[in-house]
């Protein structure tokens, strides 16, 4: 009758002996670990605080995880940090006018207006407690020690004709490398896409004209709307075939701007609109009316803001996009 409580009491003994057996081995020094366990297991923490060092113009920066509150000093980089998903701290006003551009300005909300481009508020910087900088030696060389001293910084080394490897540059810095690489793979395939549209028409000539107050300038290869235009292998005029940035032409100098299509932008800054009777004064003008693109009505007028002074990878897709519409022109 008692058999049955005897076993069950033994059964019991041999199970807490081997439990104990296992818990006291897995406390021993120098117990291997089970396979299981040899996996990262370092916290998210741990991760955000890895350093990466990166190579930019002025040198090396010091970058721990993936920044959050990020500071950009370049138009053409608040484009950049838009597209790779990061809305910044605070920003440089937009190049034209009391808000940011039309294009990005929804996804600008909230973010702190640092001033001028050229003349960023250092005071206001400092206040927002950023954990990243980015700006330029063209722009900002003067105050890359004072920026060093408020975050970690990084400086792309100029802004006409780069916009490209600087977003890969802000892409690296941003610890956003991948992301990165599929914006400008995207971006060449739009490319690729508009180039087919045109087929042929590429060999048209396309010239690009500014006009300021009491000033017009021809744009060459090492533009915004340059590199756009190289990429997809379209023609220039002789006098705009330049690896240069622009020139500043008189009215003798009229022919240098004429193409098989003539694209054109008016620099409007007040409400005295300086650009834009610039504009109607030599399109008034003989010389103007003998030009090829006068004579076939193919010069129109484009968005300065994004054939121009915004300068990013948004600005380029809006670019492409705007060019489609020309395609029959040629």
């Amino acid at each position: 009758m008692n058999r049955p409580k005897r076993s069950l009491s033994t059964l019991a003994l041999l199970i807490f002996t081997i439990f104990a057996l296992v818990v006291s081995g897995c406390g021993k020094p120098g117990t291997a670990p089970a396979a299981s366990t040899t996996l990262n297991t370092a916290s998210p923490a741990a991760e955000a605080d890895t350093a990466r060092k990166v190579k930019h113009v002025m040198g090396e920066t010091e970058i721990k995880g993936t920044p959050q509150r990020v500071v950009i000093l370049t138009n053409e980089g608040t484009e950049a940090l838009l597209e790779l998903g990061v809305k910044p701290v605070g920003a440089v006003k937009s190049g034209v006018g009391k808000t940011w551009y039309p294009h990005i300005k929804d996804a600008m909300q909230g973010v702190t207006d640092l001033g001028e481009e050229v003349q960023p508020n250092l005071e206001l910087i400092v206040t927002l407690k950023p954990d990243l900088i980015i700006g330029n030696k063209v722009r900002h060389e003067k105050i890359y020690g004072q920026l060093q001293k408020i975050a970690p910084t990084v400086f792309a080394e100029t802004l006409t004709g780069q916009w490209k490897e600087n977003f890969k540059l802000y892409a690296e810095a941003l610890n956003k490398k991948t992301e990165g690489e599929k914006a400008l793979a995207a971006y060449d395939k739009h490319v690729a896409d508009v180039k087919a549209k045109f087929g042929s028409k590429t060999s048209s000539k396309v010239s690009i004209v500014r006009f300021l107050p009491g000033a017009v300038r021809i744009y060459q290869n090492d533009t915004f709307s340059g590199v756009i235009l190289k990429d997809l292998g379209f023609a220039r005029p002789a006098a705009q075939d330049k690896n240069a940035f622009m020139e500043v032409i008189t009215k003798e100098r009229m022919v240098d701007m004429d193409g098989d299509i003539l694209f054109y932008f008016n620099s409007d800054y007040d409400d005295s609109k300086g650009g834009t009777k610039t504009q109607q004064e030599w399109m008034s003008d003989p010389l103007y009316k003998n030009l090829n693109a006068a004579k076939t009505n193919n010069a129109f007028q484009i968005d300065e803001i994004i054939w121009n002074t915004s300068g990013g990878i948004k600005a380029a897709n809006l670019m492409l996009d705007d060019l489609v519409k020309y395609a029959d022109k040629l």
